[in-house]
């Protein structure tokens, strides 16, 4: 269950995405646009966009500076999972309880509309209000976690994995980059443009990590031990898709407790700030206890 603070930069996230992503009338091209508006307002939890606005809070920044940004990484996390549904990838026909883009719109409209997100989110990143020398580091940021050497990098390891067999340590890696990189990004991106220290951001960073890599062990965990209606997209996709995932590789019990241990590390490194991290503590803890 979610926390007022949480309700409320998910309401201002989403009014945000209203206003930079609009419905387009008389419009030859408006269909992609609705593909990709379909998908970015599907219901997702918002987790990335709270954490920078929790984190530019921390570091003394002002909120509204970061939504830009914090729309455009949700745009960027939503291009991912239009493009992970599509046949040629994980090949899923559900997200959030609901047809995936290629199923409702087709996969050519799908492919252009999770393009489309991708390239707007940098343009709507630029025309943001923030300071200038913030902007182009934020943007630096974003594009390097969201790159080859970040979620893309993740991405192709993980259909790797489905030829070869990975180690833990090559799972982790491919975790870090997959799912840890666009969650660094979140918070690093928030402490810039709040004006953080580069050790400040350098912390944070770790936490988000950390952070990063229990979440896609929680995901791991649900895979085999939560329904589709509660998850909104199929069971068990990882055991048929013949993947290596946290649960095969350690087992249920201790996929568990290094989710629990890789948390209980996130949070020694927020209380290693000396700044208001109640907030974050909290949405950690959460993480770590979430059923969907």
């Amino acid at each position: 269950m979610t926390e007022n603070w949480m309700n409320e930069y998910k309401a201002l996230v989403d009014r945000e995405i209203d206003c930079l992503v609009p419905t387009l009338n008389n419009c030859a091209y408006a269909f992609v646009n609705d593909a990709a508006r379909y998908s970015l307002t599907l219901g997702g939890k918002r987790i990335r966009p709270i954490i920078m606005l929790e984190c530019c809070r921390l570091f003394g920044g002002d909120i509204k500076q970061a939504l830009g940004f914090a729309v455009a990484l949700e745009m960027i996390h939503t291009y991912s999972l239009i493009h992970d549904d599509l046949p040629c990838m994980d090949n899923d026909d559900m997200r959030r309880g609901k047809p995936s883009c290629h199923i409702k719109f087709g996969e050519d409209t799908a492919l252009l509309a999770g393009d489309t997100l991708l390239t707007e989110a940098f343009n709507i990143a630029a025309n943001s209000s923030v300071d200038d020398k913030r902007k182009i580091k934020a943007i630096a940021i974003l594009a390097k976690r969201a790159g080859l050497h970040g979620m893309i990098g993740g991405q192709v390891l993980d259909l790797s994995f489905e030829k070869t067999k990975p180690t833990m340590e090559q799972l982790k890696e491919m975790c870090c980059l997959k799912t840890g990189c666009l969650i660094s990004a979140a918070a690093e991106i928030g402490a810039v443009i709040a004006g953080a220290t580069e050790n400040q951001v350098a912390l944070i960073s770790e936490y988000a990590f950390n952070l990063g890599l229990a979440f896609q062990i929680i995901d791991d965990i649900l895979d085999v031990t939560s329904t589709a209606e509660v998850l909104g997209k199929p069971i068990n996709s990882d055991a048929e898709n013949d993947k290596a995932t946290f649960v095969t590789l350690l087992g249920l019990d201790n996929a568990k407790a290094l989710a629990s241990d890789l948390t209980k590390q996130a949070l020694d490194i927020l209380s290693s700030l000396n700044k208001d991290t109640k907030r974050l503590c909290s949405l950690t803890n959460m993480l770590l206890q979430r059923n969907y």
